[in-house]
């Protein structure tokens, strides 16, 4: 295994290949633990995470749902409760999906944040900074303030109910930066935390998650000139290879350089803030 290749996996913690179903389960008994013990270890009383209706924030939300009922079943009641936020900007083309997610998670409250207006407010006294980008440009710097409302929403919402927010990142997308600073990269916690794009799709089909879910192509849908984008094309690289370059498996050059240059490049959003 070539020596960066070994580094990167080191410094993620990417959980081991799984080799049957009964690692999906295993992972999934630990992470809901985890969460526990998170949540009891910070005296709060609720978890938030924002639903999209993709797999990831799926198995999240659900293990979220399955730990604080756990919680209250064994301490005889307790105040403990999962919140699913929906933070739509303006139609959704994939809302049906998002949809389908809450259905699965079954959530114990679930509320809904438009940001497009809040977008608007921020990017309106802006727009003579906006205007001259390139659409891809733009659509960058919008995205990333999309993904930041979207935060704060939720922040917003885990102050108001004493809780933790969840993040839904995992070793394929941390290793490529693929998050927005700030944004969904900044929470309290993250459940998936070491898994491979393949072992989330795992879990998620363990614990029962509709078909068409376990196996959507992933999306931020962050941009405008191009809705519904998928990770793998602004990757310029497919899960596949990610999952096997972080299993330590050989990769195509062009991939294992793409992937390498990604992880170098996105350092700054996995450190703390620079510091004399």
């Amino acid at each position: 295994m070539h020596p960066a290749q070994q580094a990167i996996i080191g410094s993620l913690h990417v959980v081991p290949p799984f080799t049957g179903p009964q690692d999906a389960q295993a992972q999934i008994a630990r992470r809901i633990a985890f969460i526990q013990q998170t949540l009891q270890a910070s005296h709060a009383q609720a978890l938030v995470l924002g639903i999209s209706g993709g797999v990831d924030s799926s198995v999240a939300g659900r293990l979220a749902q399955l730990a604080v009922q756990d919680l209250r079943q064994r301490s005889g009641g307790g105040a403990w409760r999962f919140i699913a936020v929906r933070l739509p900007y303006q139609a959704q083309f994939d809302e049906a999906d998002a949809q389908a997610a809450l259905a699965f998670v079954r959530a114990d409250e679930v509320r809904t944040v438009p940001i497009e207006a809040g977008v608007a407010a921020l990017a309106g006294p802006l727009v003579d900074l906006l205007q001259p980008l390139p659409p891809a440009l733009r659509d960058r710097v919008l995205g990333n303030v999309k993904a930041r409302m979207r935060m704060v929403a939720q922040y917003a919402i885990a102050n108001a109910s004493d809780g933790l927010v969840i993040g839904t990142d995992h070793a394929a997308e941390a290793v490529m930066g693929f998050f927005t600073k700030f944004g969904d990269g900044a929470c309290d916690l993250q459940p998936l935390a070491g898994l491979v794009k393949g072992q989330v799709r795992a879990m998620a089909q363990a614990l029962g998650a509709p078909q068409h879910l376990v196996h959507k192509t992933p999306t931020a849908d962050l941009e405008d000139s191009r809705p519904g984008l998928p990770d793998e094309a602004a990757h310029g690289v497919g899960y596949t290879a990610i999952d096997a370059f972080l299993h330590g498996q050989d990769v195509d050059a062009r991939d294992f350089e793409r992937i390498v240059r990604a992880f170098e490049a996105s350092g700054h959003k996995r450190a703390l803030p620079a510091t004399p």
